[in-house]
């Protein structure tokens, strides 16, 4: 049997090939599978730690879709600027053996941002005309015209992101900020849609900052010890959805800050009520089932357009 390897050429390749609602439709699958209680198979993850990174094992299972165990390596230092290593094993589900060896780095970043599209979509109000986020959202809402990146310093890394941006998307506009910047402020208040994604152990910005209506997806934050916004946002919003209750309630910083993790049956982690200034928050660790689903797809359609590396008889 053979070994498929797809560096992150070929998946950058594949992914640039789908379409938001694609993507959102495979998500909510997922957590359609999740919140339903359906046959699947997502133990909670396994680090170790090593000397530069902490690393993260995650095996899922989902019966029509397959097995996979993804490994994702978190730098301890937060001054490390390379990213997050990250690979995907896809097994056989016939065989047992591996079929495929997915580099993730980029995958993590898309279902992520393919699960917050998509609540996005179901949670906000109006159609949204500010956003504090990137590509995948402008591509799901036409309606927006303006992206504020707010980023730790203003570095090469950034004026990529952000050359690519205007690239494919001329008729938006893009600003940068820094935390530390004063028009941050401003910056929040006016944001139709936040999309945090770090590591922090502080809350990037108060309550008081976010305005009536606003829709919040958290993403970064995946200990008990960070917090990407404060208890008083948590406790404001009036409709707070999770990707996985059982799993936000023991990673979910700002939700076991906030008090409101301790009873993962809590019906405000599923749905909640709708608040009376409109604000609305996701909360996503990352779930197993959703890196099955997303590395499945890229495995198939790289099999179809002939992309990756095959490796004959590596299991023989």
């Amino acid at each position: 049997m053979s070994l498929l390897v797809l560096s992150a050429q070929d998946v950058n390749a594949v992914t640039s090939e789908l379409e938001p609602e694609e993507l959102e439709a495979l998500m909510a699958s997922v957590f359609h599978r999740l919140s339903s209680g359906s046959e699947y198979a997502s133990p909670h993850r396994t680090s170790i730690s090593m000397s530069q990174h902490t690393t993260l094992f995650m095996p899922s299972r989902v019966p029509d879709l397959g097995t996979t165990i993804k490994v994702v390596s978190v730098p301890v230092s937060t001054g490390d600027k390379r990213g997050l290593p990250a690979s995907t094993l896809v097994l056989d589900e016939m065989t047992g053996c591996v079929k495929a060896i997915v580099n993730a780095s980029t995958l993590t970043a898309l279902r992520t941002a393919a699960g917050s599209v998509l609540a996005t979509r179901l949670l906000i109000s109006q159609a949204p005309k500010t956003l504090a986020h990137v590509d995948l959202h402008l591509r799901a809402f036409p309606s927006l015209e303006s992206c504020t990146i707010v980023n730790r310093a203003i570095n090469t890394r950034l004026e990529n992101l952000l050359s690519s941006l205007r690239q494919s998307h001329p008729l938006r506009t893009f600003s940068t900020l820094t935390l530390d910047d004063e028009n941050l402020k401003d910056a929040v208040g006016n944001a139709n849609i936040i999309c945090t994604a770090t590591s922090s152990k502080i809350p990037l910005f108060t309550s008081e900052w976010v305005s009536p209506g606003t829709h919040l997806n958290l993403v970064g934050s995946f200990t008990p010890s960070m917090h990407e916004v404060d208890s008083k946002l948590i406790n404001r919003a009036g409709k707070v959805v999770v990707d996985s209750r059982d799993a936000c309630a023991i990673e979910a910083g700002e939700l076991i800050v906030a008090g409101k993790a301790e009873n993962p049956k809590e019906p405000w982690l599923n749905l909640g009520l709708k608040g009376s200034d409109g604000v609305t928050i996701f909360k996503s660790v990352g779930v197993g089932l959703q890196d099955v689903a997303i590395a499945s797809l890229v495995v198939s359609r790289a099999e179809q357009m002939g992309r990756g590396t095959r490796i004959d008889n590596y299991h023989s």
